[in-house]
């Protein structure tokens, strides 16, 4: 037979849209797997991530299904977000006709592929039905006061016109366009995140054996949860003059109580209050005040590099001492951490230490080495250590001293112990146009209103100009407008839509609502149950995509569930049972990427080679979890190797039972492929239900067809491709199912047994080595003795002993012999 891939990856493909072959089933006594990649952003057109991506799930769905398993493996289209509405600037298009023309062409491309999805299934976050689902979750979230407004300083792109959350500015730039961010005065929605801080980080532990390490750290690190003291500063009269007597004092947290003697200036963020009404109350002449607004104009990362700082002439009491310590606003103290005011102790603290030797600032120490001294002229001590300088506590371990600290705190009243938390709420107003509206109204006597749940979705006006100028929702002439829900007077829509990151903290939810009642539920209570907590299980059966959504989504993510739970809606706390986090695909050492004109078009290679061939590459190129090096010569070579499986097959019997076959009878080629054919199906049970090592798998289907081509019985040929055609249909689909049909009437795509007696030596070879240098190989009965085997082996090199003392025979069992002379 020769080997067409258009033909046959066509032929199939039909088959399977016209039968439904990968709708789940609705019998919910079948044991399940849910299995789902990542959503994509309907950008256009398919790149090798998204081949890789989905191919790993794709290989899991249908391995599960060849094992009598009910599959739910759905794809969808994240499909709201920025990038939509810039190519509708940049295109003169509509963000709408885009986004779902995009969509059209990477389904077609999906399909192409041979991807194993769910049809009935799909959808799009930006789905008006999946809008009206959504508000209305949000709806209840604010009704349980996980959802809040209130004004604040913001992230703000100035290249997107947008704010971002914290988890979305990374090294003080925009996620997605790498501008960095600057502070905006404005009014917000958060989602309560931090209500869920504890549990979040707690549950972590639930996932240490299906979540990679690093993800969990990632998690752990961002959460940030710290043990330490908060107290008050109080300002000193000639202060709290000057400021008019409106502030008495601020807080500030420390996780380093056991410095406390040895605090010499403490620090605001530009932003904080108290340096905002000096500003506004010309309490500071104009230098100070134009060097606080370059602070506050530069980005997060900058403000980390070059230390800088102003004194505001003020100061506050030592709690202990009473001693006055000046008041600082320093670029590096953040409103997004703590209370934007820090106790600085520069003795022991790096940062602090720079500063403080910057602007000539005392350098109280008051830890030492336990043995030594230190030289604090030339750095800070930030070791464990002896407490000195440090009243009754002099003397102590600084680490076993802080809890002694604190309790002397609380019983003076003057501070307490308290937990901080890294992670801030979630803020999720964007101030752009193709994205979920808020389902919120603004009503001069009523306040802020949700709209009535029978009156969802809230949907975006499509008669919109998009200029990239201003949020479009707010300029549209009538849209905005409308009546209170309440009092029947006229009133504002919000017109800030969500975060994108909210359509994605639930969508695995909405695959669990039955096609028959897709219109009327978000998910159905059964349908949860079933695919999401079966007994003893919770979430996602495998869950895949990249490492770059350890925080942003998954973190998302986990909230959602834990609030869905929290409103009734799930009874379980976990979203992903199993996460496999998939390396890059790289081109020339680097990330693919249009800029660095190093991309590879997936439909390239369909047309040259095949979609097989472009699934067997990706997943043997490398382990899933590595990154993966584009090689031209080994897409090539699996072209080959496919075409070489397809086209040896005419060696096989037909046949629709695998065939029986008497090893003892098989000559010693015949017993050797057997036995490879079956450490193939070792390795892939191995592979699909714990290592996910695919190239391990399909290396050892290579091995198998090297010994099968070795012999020439029909026998082991036949049970050969029985087997290994079923061990790579979840790799090349269209080809094994073609050989399937041809000679076993697809009945060999389902569960493999293992035949244990294949795997029974009869006789096993040993190298024989003189002095380590191998001299010789002799073949001997499986159960013959050490002694025997070591007469053998002397006879085998019978010439290489002439004339020579043997000081040592060394046996090592079933490798080899080694005798070790001398003369």
């Amino acid at each position: 037979m020769e080997y067409s891939a258009k033909n046959i990856e066509k032929k199939w493909q039909d088959y399977w849209k016209q039968n439904e072959s990968f709708e789940p089933s609705e019998d919910f006594t079948k044991e399940k797997k849910y299995i789902l990649s990542m959503f994509p952003f309907p950008s256009g057109r398919l790149h090798m991530g998204h081949v890789r991506n989905y191919s790993i799930s794709d290989a899991f769905a249908r391995y599960h299904r060849q094992q009598g398993k009910n599959v739910l493996h759905p794809i969808g289209f994240d499909s709201f977000g920025m990038p939509a509405e810039n190519a509708a600037i940049k295109n003169g298009s509509h963000p709408k006709s885009w986004t779902y023309d995009n969509i059209d062409y990477m389904k077609n491309e999906f399909y192409s592929l041979g991807f194993s999805f769910s049809r009935k299934r799909e959808f799009a976050t930006s789905d008006e039905l999946y809008t009206k689902f959504e508000q209305g979750f949000i709806i209840d979230m604010y009704n349980k006061g996980l959802l809040y407004r209130e004004k604040g300083m913001l992230n703000w792109c100035p290249h997107d016109q947008t704010v971002l959350a914290n988890e979305q500015v990374v090294d003080g730039c925009c996620w997605r366009c790498d501008t960095p961010i600057v502070k905006k005065d404005m009014n917000q929605y958060y989602f309560k995140i931090t209500a869920y801080a504890d549990e979040l980080l707690e549950d972590l532990k639930k996932l240490e054996n299906g979540w990679p390490k690093q993800v969990l750290t990632m998690q752990e690190n961002w959460i940030g949860k710290s043990n330490g003291l908060a107290f008050d500063l109080y300002f000193d009269q000639e202060s709290q003059e000057k400021l008019g007597h409106k502030f008495e004092r601020f807080d500030v947290f420390t996780t380093r109580p056991d410095t406390i003697y040895g605090v010499s200036y403490t620090a605001l963020a530009p932003e904080y209050e108290i340096v905002t009404y000096m500003i506004e109350n010309k309490l500071l002449d104009d230098a100070v005040i134009k060097e606080i607004g370059a602070m506050k104009s530069a980005s997060s990362i900058d403000r980390q590099k070059e230390k800088s700082g102003v004194a505001l002439g003020l100061h506050v009491k030592h709690p202990l001492s009473g001693e006055e310590i000046p008041v600082w606003v320093a670029n590096f103290v953040l409103m997004d951490y703590g209370s934007g005011a820090v106790m600085a102790v520069p003795a022991h603290d790096e940062r602090d230490y720079d500063f403080a030797k910057k602007y000539d600032l005392p350098i109280k120490a008051v830890i030492k080495p336990f043995n030594g001294e230190h030289d604090f002229s030339r750095a800070a001590f930030t070791e464990v250590g002896e407490l000195i300088n440090s009243g009754d506590f002099s003397g102590m371990n600084a680490q076993k001293a802080q809890e002694h600290i604190i309790e002397m705190f609380e019983e003076k009243d003057l501070g307490k112990k308290t937990t901080n938390y890294k992670l801030k709420d979630w803020g999720v107003s964007r101030q752009r146009y193709w994205g979920a509206p808020i389902p919120f109204i603004h009503c001069d006597s009523c306040g802020l209103v949700m709209e009535k749940k029978e009156n969802l979705p809230v949907a975006l006006p499509e008669d919109v100009e998009i200029t990239g100028e201003g949020n479009p929702l707010e300029n549209h002439p009538t849209w905005k407008h409308c009546k209170c829900p309440q009092c029947g007077g006229d009133a504002v829509r919000e017109t800030d839509t969500m975060d994108t990151f909210v359509e994605s903290s639930w969508y695995f939810l909405r695959f669990c609502a039955s096609p028959a009642n897709w219109e009327k539920e978000a998910f159905s209570p059964e349908q949860i149950k079933y695919w999401m907590h079966p007994k003893g299980h919770e979430g996602v059966d495998h869950y895949i995509g990249g490492i770059e959504h350890a925080i942003l989504h998954l973190l998302y993510a986990r909230f959602f569930t834990k609030v869905f739970r929290d409103l009734g809606y799930v009874d379980f706390d976990e979203p992903f049972e199993r996460l496999l986090t998939q390396g890059m695909v790289l081109k020339d050492g680097a990330k693919m990427s249009k800029s660095k004109g190093n991309t590879v078009d997936p439909d390239a290679i369909i047309e040259k080679y095949g979609a097989d061939t472009a699934r067997l590459f990706i997943l043997f190129a490398a382990p899933p979890t590595q990154e993966l090096e584009w090689n031209d010569s080994a897409v090539e070579g699996a072209y080959k190797f496919i075409k070489r499986f397809f086209e040896r097959s005419t060696n096989v019997l037909t046949c629709n039972e695998k065939p029986q076959i008497n090893h003892a009878d098989l000559s010693k080629e015949e017993k050797f492929a057997r036995k490879k054919v079956y450490e193939a199906l070792k390795r892939a049970e191995d592979v699909y239900n714990e290592r996910y090592t695919f190239n391990t798998m399909i290396a050892g289907v290579m091995e198998a067809m090297n010994a099968l081509n070795a012999q020439s019985n029909a026998d082991v040929w036949s049970e050969g491709y029985w087997i290994l055609s079923s061990i790579m249909e979840p790799v090349i689909p269209h080809t094994c199912y073609e050989i399937s049909e041809k000679y076993f009437n697809l009945n060999n795509l389902a569960p493999q047994e293992i035949l244990e007696e294949v795997f029974v030596e009869e006789s096993i070879s040993l190298g024989v080595s003189v002095n380590g240098k191998k001299r010789g190989e002799i073949e001997v009965a499986a159960d013959t003795d050490k002694d025997a085997i070591i007469a053998a082996a002397k006879e085998n090199i019978a010439k290489w002993l002439e004339g020579k003392e043997i000081v040592k025979e060394i046996f090592v069992p079933k490798k080899l012999v080694n005798i070790v002379v001398k003369g």
